[in-house]
């Protein structure tokens, strides 16, 4: 059996609802996973019934119950106290530059320690992340002070590679660091596992595995199918309202098509600090009559959705591989995206979608214009694109390389094995 604690920095949330389903799939499966999250998710922000179970379920660290931290770090003085201070001067070297770096240092040492000592309670001694972020610097912290506290019993974690923000700052989220000190990485994309080879030395590369993040099919089947007539166009975009998002270049995408003289509409489901600059910027370009702006969408919602609406558009700027754009295919939509990242091993240009430049309206407008003018070209798009998902990137296959992978590492036959404590 195999027995791991999950954490992210907000477990669960909106946009990443393909946490839970993980977790959830692995737990069909026979391994046992306890949730923890860093911060509590708000209850405005728990939109489906299943984010509201599994936030009943999950072990959130801040706010704090000061009892139970001060109780977890007296318990570490108590059994090791040159250890304790060992490991605090240890993550402070580690700190980024300044005394704001040492300061949030210091808060993921505290946070570490109760995260050490509630999985201690449970008997874990492996926790896995997803995105090397806050929550990863958390991770490596907590299984550094179990295995400094028992070297005969070593702990271990590891972490979920997604990108893009991680590559963007690589001594802000030290990843090279990361990679050496954990057990096993799993990488979304090959692009994705590719940045990590360019930062960290061939011996390590066996530490790396490609692992598609995987989409329960069946919840992704269309009900009606057919094709839409132009009239009724309508473009859909699910994500955060947020710059890398690029939706501000399929505004200007949708009135360049305006111009053209096509009767077409866009939706955008989702929140972000950049819903005032795009809603402003409807109105400069003259199409705000012709745009949605629906907030966040939970996923009792987003079905609806996508059965709603004719093309599927997600203009970013910067991505891993997006699992909207997933659930966009293997609703038979033909999706628009741009060749980036890890996206063109989800979308083949001109078979299972169309790609273009990022940044380049005039490009997305043409794309569009095709899928819009084209029915039968939007359907075997369509078509094909559920074939790629469900072929690539579907739940049942990813669920089980995660499985055959935690066995390996943590299972009976693995513990019996040596092993070395984690950097």
């Amino acid at each position: 059996m195999v027995r791991i604690a999950y954490l992210c920095s907000e477990y669960p949330a909106v946009s990443h609802t393909f946490v839970l389903r993980e977790v959830e799939a692995l737990e069909r499966c026979g391994v046992e996973i306890d949730t923890f999250s860093i911060r509590r998710t708000d209850s405005a922000q728990l939109l489906a019934h299943a984010d509201r179970i599994a936030a009943q379920r999950t072990f959130a660290i801040v706010p704090p119950r000061w009892s139970r931290l001060l109780g977890a770090h007296l318990r570490l003085v108590a059994r090791a106290r040159w250890r304790y201070f060992a490991a605090l001067a240890s993550a402070l070297r580690h700190a980024r530059p300044g005394l704001r770096g040492r300061l949030w240092q210091s808060f993921y040492f505290v946070e570490a320690g109760v995260l050490w000592n509630e999985c201690r309670r449970r008997g874990i001694r492996h926790i896995h992340v997803h995105f090397a972020n806050a929550a990863a610097d958390i991770a490596m912290l907590a299984a550094s002070i179990g295995s400094g506290l028992e070297p005969e019993r070593p702990w271990s974690w590891s972490f979920t590679m997604h990108g893009p923000t991680e590559l963007f700052d690589l001594r802000h989220f030290r990843l090279t660091e990361k990679l050496e000190a954990a057990r096993f990485v799993i990488c979304i994309s090959d692009f994705a596992r590719s940045q990590l080879m360019a930062l960290s030395d061939p011996l390590t590369w066996e530490k790396l595995h490609v692992i598609h993040v995987g989409l329960p099919i069946e919840q992704f089947t269309r009900t009606q199918d057919g094709e839409r007539q132009p009239a009724d166009a309508a473009i859909l975009c699910v994500g955060r309202l947020v710059p890398e998002k690029g939706q501000a270049v399929l505004l200007e995408a949708l009135a360049l098509l305006a111009e053209r003289g096509l009767a077409v509409r866009v939706v955008f489901a989702g929140a972000g600090r950049s819903r005032c600059a795009l809603e402003q910027l409807t109105e400069r370009l003259g199409v705000a009559s012709r745009v949605s702006f629906l907030g966040a969408v939970g996923q009792d919602e987003l079905h609806a959705l996508y059965e709603s609406t004719s093309i599927f558009c997600l203009p970013s700027f910067a991505e891993g591989v997006p699992v909207v754009l997933m659930e966009a295919m293997a609703m038979k939509l033909p999706a628009v995206s741009t060749r980036i990242a890890g996206i063109p091993e989800l979308i083949e240009n001109g078979s299972t979608g169309l790609l273009v430049a990022p940044g380049r309206a005039d490009e997305l407008a043409d794309a569009l214009e095709r899928l819009l003018v084209d029915p039968s070209l939007a359907g075997e798009l369509g078509s094909n694109a559920r074939k790629k998902v469900l072929r690539d990137f579907n739940e049942a296959s990813s669920t089980a390389q995660l499985h055959a992978l935690f066995a390996e590492h943590l299972g009976p036959a693995a513990a019996a094995k040596p092993s070395a404590a984690p950097g």
